[in-house]
């Protein structure tokens, strides 16, 4: 893609659209591209080391950054605080990194809440770019998270719960992907990304 102004790229998608998939074939395939590294309060697992999977941070630290609004968005998960830092993402955007941040759709919301109250000119405002990728329909999504075989099948009812009120809130992006076969639905998003960044070189 050449020399281009850096991107904000949010990503949501209920479980089973393929979104990891998508975002792992971008992530390989366009170097300008990195993963936005989130915080938490939990605590390392396995080998897992500061700044590179999270930033660890004690529940102190992480309430502080939320009272200083720090955040672009946090959430409480399972007992644990998660967060993206607003520096995090404009650190990487003033180093010429276009920023993915793959996240659920409350999340979305909250960042493109903070990003419209950005001053205009701000690099966020100008290069954010929000996108749901979705499955056909919820049935494909039951099948795709069944055939995976990583939840018990109250989990996948649960997660196809939740899939229905995320994919009723798919009309607060910008774009929608719908993810029937994973090649078109990849060069859908990179034109969609394509356009950002034409649209910004303008």
């Amino acid at each position: 893609m050449g020399k281009h102004r850096p991107l904000f790229v949010v990503v949501s998608a209920p479980s089973g659209a393929g979104k990891s998939t998508l975002c792992s074939r971008l992530l390989a395939e366009a170097p300008e591209f990195v993963y936005s590294v989130s915080c938490t309060t939990r605590a390392p697992r396995g080998d897992e080391s500061d700044g590179v999977a999270y930033f660890f941070l004690s529940e102190a630290e992480f309430m502080e950054r939320v009272r200083r609004g720090d955040f672009l968005e946090h959430a409480l998960v399972h007992g644990n605080h998660y967060g993206t830092l607003k520096k995090t993402v404009s650190a990487a955007m003033a180093a010429g990194k276009s920023v993915i941040l793959d996240i659920d759709v409350e999340g979305a919301g909250q960042v493109r809440r903070i990003v419209a109250g950005l001053p205009d000119g701000d690099a966020l405002k100008e290069g954010f770019l929000d996108i749901f990728i979705t499955a056909p329909s919820v049935e494909v999504l039951r099948a795709r998270l069944v055939k995976r075989g990583e939840d018990s099948l109250a989990e996948i009812e649960k997660r196809l719960a939740n899939a229905v009120g995320e994919i009723a809130r798919a009309g607060e992006f910008s774009h929608i992907v719908v993810n029937a076969e994973l090649d078109k639905a990849y060069s859908e998003l990179r034109g969609i990304i394509a356009d950002k960044v034409s649209g910004l070189d303008r």
